[in-house]
């Protein structure tokens, strides 16, 4: 045990945790030069596209060392957005140390610093890593000095390196063999073992990732998860190199992987304890948190057949990324399909694209909300998860929605155009804090329905890139919400209802009847659209008809003959407004979210 070190590498978005962790395993051989390629532990074809990391990934280093000594190294790799930093707590929680890596052309971030103070809260020894020196806008005394105001380091404690080029890589590993501690544990005790993450495979079931924190595992023995209480033998246990490397037994300490067979997804639980059958631990691992969504949305097959499918594709996925939650829900307009919860709207993207590039699952998206608290006139208190388990404005008291506590850091010279952005957002200025010279960081309160669509697209565009922005949820506040309805020729389509602020109510049903006018196809009859609260409708569209011309036949003649096919026609088309049902085209549920 005492040779081995167990860390996670922690940053920004797109501050090089991927690039350096290629250097580290390319230094130490890990990865032979002919498989070597650009995010190397990166294996989603979506990852590489993007030039983003989704999932946390675990492999297995050996090391040489000066003294002698061979170390072993379980590196984990961690996205840097917001949105899956769920991802970094689990491989936290499963670490003894991490590497704090800042960009020296940009400085610390804002999710440099809430991935640090996770890192913190879990005991972490951090060593900080200042990367891309080898850039021309490198600002290496100026970042330097950042870092020891914030984790209060020497100078000395810095590790200069370039994730492109390999410097620094030789002290990084030394740091890292001096300054992690190894693992604590008891070798001879009873198997306790965290389960951090979990794969599906179609020949081989369920995989399942642990960190042995207890005791021992054999391949062959007989396991036990914690929570299902379900016993397993142990077919197959082993580490994780580029690829599962199978061995007999894994020791207290290790990292590894396990399979047993398992098929059914809801048997696994990430978070949940592994033990031995006979002899087990006898309490569960203190695992992560309960993931908390941020974002709601409904997702449904584009055929109701497809419903199925769709459970399954969605119990699979929810296996890699324990940060998505469902439970099943019907609309009128769509038929079956599941609400599901996100931690932003990067998140929801990434997912819808997961199912349609790994499980062929085309779906269509309703408009994401966020969750709110309404309490009714008898005093009972509602979660409100779509529009439509609003109660009706005659029996409800109030209605709270969710606050978040903004961290924006930028540059002075943005100030004013990101607090008008986020007055704009209704949003309340709380601190404004100069960090270094050029450096300010803002505290928002802002209610979380407000960030949900496009306030990081508009934050970034307005600040040139510069400003980074991260949130943590505060509270709940009284406000005044209300249900914004969508009618078609009187009839309510309830995939495009929204609760919306009162304020904001009238602009935002104006803007959804005009994109709906130019997204749905003419009809034989006139169309409605309008968009109302209550009773009250507060904006129209009208979508005239398609007009056959009837009396082309007619040459000549009396013109009382023209006036009675005109006549039949407007019968027809009375009847027709009666009974005629708009089609509403795929696309349209989507483009109307695409607000300008």
């Amino acid at each position: 045990m005492q040779q081995i070190r167990n860390f996670c590498v922690i940053a920004h978005i797109d501050h090089g945790k991927s690039t350096l962790s290629d250097r580290l395993l390319e230094y130490t051989k890990t990865i032979s030069e002919r498989d070597m390629q650009h995010q190397a532990l990166d294996d989603m074809d979506l990852e590489r596209e993007r030039g983003i990391t989704i999932k946390a990934h675990a492999i297995q280093i050996n090391y040489d060392h000066t003294d002698g000594k061979k170390y072993v190294f379980n590196l984990i790799d961690t996205p840097g957005h917001v949105d899956f930093s769920y991802e970094v707590s689990r491989s936290i929680a499963a670490c003894e140390g991490a590497l704090l890596l800042v960009d020296a052309t940009q400085g610390i971030q804002a999710q440099t610093i809430s991935n640090l103070y996770l890192a913190i809260e879990h005991n972490l020894e951090i060593i900080p890593v200042l990367n891309k020196i080898d850039m021309e806008s490198a600002m290496i005394d100026q970042v330097s000095d950042q870092i020891i105001d914030l984790i209060g380091c020497e100078k000395s404690d810095i590790i200069l390196a370039s994730g492109k080029t390999g410097i620094g890589v030789p002290e990084l590993m030394t740091a890292i063999v001096n300054r992690i501690p190894p693992p604590k544990g008891d070798p001879n005790g009873q198997l306790q073992a965290l389960i951090f993450d979990s794969v599906f495979n179609v020949f081989r079931g369920i995989i399942v990732y642990f960190r042995i924190l207890n005791g021992n595992l054999k391949k062959g023995d007989k396991v036990r998860f914690f929570h299902t209480a379900k016993n397993y033998e142990a077919e197959e246990i082993g580490i994780l190199k580029m690829t599962l490397t199978p061995r007999q037994e894994l020791h207290c300490g290790d990292v590894g992987y396990i399979i047993t067979g398992i098929k059914d997804a809801k048997e696994i639980k990430v978070g949940d304890t592994l033990t031995h059958v006979v002899n087990p631990c006898p309490e569960a691992i203190h695992g992560f948190s309960e993931v908390k969504p941020m974002v709601f949305a409904g997702i449904y097959p584009i055929e109701n057949e497809y419903f199925e499918d769709l459970r399954d594709s969605l119990e699979k996925l929810q296996l890699n990324d324990s940060s998505l939650v469902y439970e099943p829900e019907t609309s009128i307009a769509l038929g079956f399909g599941f609400r599901c919860g996100f931690l932003g709207m990067l998140h929801l993207e990434i997912i819808q694209e997961r199912l349609s590039r790994e499980f062929n699952q085309e779906v269509i998206t309703t408009v994401p909300n966020v969750s709110y608290v309404a309490e009714t006139t008898k005093g009972e208190v509602l979660t409100i998860n779509t529009p439509n388990d609003l109660p009706e404005p005659n029996q409800l008291n109030y209605i709270e929605e969710p606050y978040i506590r903004a961290q924006i850091i930028t540059k002075p010279e943005y100030i004013g155009t990101i607090i008008k952005l986020c007055m704009d957002k209704r949003g309340i200025l709380i601190k404004q804090h100069y960090l270094t010279q050029d450096r300010v960081e803002l505290h928002f309160d802002m209610p979380l329905a407000e960030i949900v669509f496009d306030f990081y697209d508009r934050l970034k565009s307005s600040t040139r890139g510069y400003a980074s922005f991260d949130y943590a949820p505060l509270d709940y506040r009284k406000s005044d919400i209300i249900k914004l309805d969508i009618k078609l020729n009187g009839d309510n389509v309830d995939a495009l209802s929204a609760l919306v602020h009162r304020e904001k109510a009238e602009s935002v049903g104006r803007r959804m009847c005009e994109k709906l006018k130019e997204l749905l196809p003419k009809h034989q009859f006139v169309i409605a659209i309008q968009a109302a609260v209550g009773a009250k409708v507060i904006a129209r569209e009208t979508i005239s008809a398609m007009r056959k011309d009837v009396t082309a036949k007619c040459y000549g003649g009396d013109i009382s003959r023209k006036r009675k096919l005109l006549e039949k026609q407007k019968e027809g088309k009375k009847k027709m407004r009666q009974i005629g049902s708009v089609d509403v085209p795929q696309k349209a549920f989507l483009d109307v979210l695409k607000l300008d």
